[in-house]
């Protein structure tokens, strides 16, 4: 007896064919509502990350001055009366400022509480005094109406960062404080600006004081030296490697550990660097030389990678066309190959010189995280850079410097947006569609 087979109509088959079809929208579907979800959180995690620093790091660019009636007793200032730059400089500009704000409080007395007073003012206002009288000595025994730099925490105080309804033993602000601050704020004599100084001074210990313009002249010479050392060796170690090496087990070693270099942590670079650099060849430590050096060393395995695929992106014809006229292999890399890649070349160097600009832990092995206030003048001065800067902010004990840290992480990120938008505008620009 033959059993029945089953044999599936036409409208089970269009069933089941549907049905595979709905699960495969639905599935596709839910990739995407995946994908989107990804995107969002982390758009809205970097909106949070970025909202949190410009909110904190926003204050920083602004300062609270205080107004002073200063008094340039020339007795004080200039006794001898020689008008000599050096006694000129050596003056105690920081009793001006005191006896300037207690003229204005009069009724302040007791060593403890003219001490309290004195506190208003930031150690920047003895600076402010002494450059008004090195522009000018003629305003030595005249007096003029001064805004000098508030303390960090008379500044915190302004900014709100100091609650005053919290007991005066929570506080650094004390209650005598607040009041002589009140009563300046009462008679106009206390400000909030725009700090340019932030943007023009070097490092300080006090955060009233402490500006980025040293860590960005130090970045921009260790760029300098990151990009005369590179570029040049990396682009023709490229040339060689795609163009003219022969194929072989040499090669193809070099190519394996030039891939490798580019995935090495950047410490490794930074302990090259000072075993070689600075232990071996005596090279001065914290210097833009460097740190130029050691950053040159990490970008080349990604400039020579970058500057290969760019060569690989010219079709072979302009070789073979240049090739047919009697162009010589040299003539056909200078005058054809090379200048058609370079505009995936110049952006492989300026995304490898975004990442040297970010780099920290290469350049903190070579003394790069060296307390510097003065502005470097050459390669081989003492200089640090924008992280580093941005690190030793972060880990000062100074509630003040939190801000100023946000604000040089801003202009950090401002760095690194500009060059990765140039090596964007350079691709568009140049890009040969082939």
């Amino acid at each position: 007896m033959t059993e029945a087979v089953y044999q599936p109509t036409a409208a089970s088959k269009r069933a089941s064919s549907e049905a595979r079809l709905r699960r495969r929208h639905a599935a596709e579907r839910r990739f995407r509502a995946y994908g989107l979800a990804a995107i969002v959180a982390a758009g809205a995690t970097l909106a949070l990350l970025l909202g949190n620093i410009v909110l904190t790091g926003s204050s920083a660019f602004f300062q609270t001055f205080i107004k002073l009636e200063v008094r340039f007793d020339a007795e004080l200032i200039d006794p001898d009366g020689t008008r000599d730059p050096q006694a000129l400089r050596n003056a105690n500009y920081r009793a001006l400022a005191s006896r300037a704000l207690q003229d204005r409080f009069p009724e302040v007395s007791g060593r403890r509480d003219k001490r309290e007073l004195g506190r208003l003012l930031s150690s920047g206002a003895a600076l402010k005094l002494r450059e008004m009288v090195l522009a000018d000595p003629s305003i030595i025994g005249t007096a003029a109406q001064v805004w000098v730099k508030a303390s960090t925490d008379v500044d915190s105080f302004i900014k709100g960062e100091v609650p005053r309804d919290v007991p005066e033993t929570d506080r650094r602000v004390k209650d005598k404080a607040v009041a002589w601050i009140d009563a300046l704020v009462a008679d106009g004599a206390v400000e909030t600006r725009f700090d340019s100084a932030f943007f023009r001074s070097g490092d300080s210990r006090e955060p009233e004081l402490a500006g980025i313009w040293g860590a960005v002249v130090g970045s921009f010479l260790t760029l300098v030296v990151t990009l005369l050392l590179s570029f040049p060796i990396g682009v023709l170690a490229a040339v060689y490697l795609e163009e003219f090496a022969p194929k072989n087990r040499l090669t193809d070693l070099i190519e394996i550990n030039i891939n490798n270099l580019a995935a090495v942590p950047s410490i490794v670079f930074g302990l090259l660097g000072l075993a070689v650099f600075l232990n071996f060849f005596g090279l001065p430590r914290s210097a833009p030389l460097v740190g130029g050096m050691v950053l040159a060393l990490m970008t080349l395995p990604t400039l020579i990678i970058a500057a290969r695929a760019a060569l690989k992106a010219v079709p072979p014809s302009v070789r073979e066309a240049a090739l047919g006229v009697g162009a010589s292999k040299m003539q056909v890399m200078l005058h054809h190959v090379i200048p058609l890649a370079m505009p995936g070349i110049l952006t492989g160097t300026i995304i490898g010189m975004a990442q040297a600009l970010g780099e920290t832990a290469p350049l903190l092995m070579i003394g790069m995280v060296a307390f510097i206030v003065d502005v470097p003048g050459g390669f081989t001065d003492a200089a640090t850079v924008l992280p580093v800067q941005i690190y030793l902010w972060a880990d000062s004990p100074e509630r003040a410097f939190t801000a100023k840290t946000s604000a040089a992480i801003m202009v950090l990120l401002a760095f690194l947006i500009v060059m990765n938008a140039l090596a964007v505008i350079l691709r568009k620009r140049f890009e040969r569609r082939w």
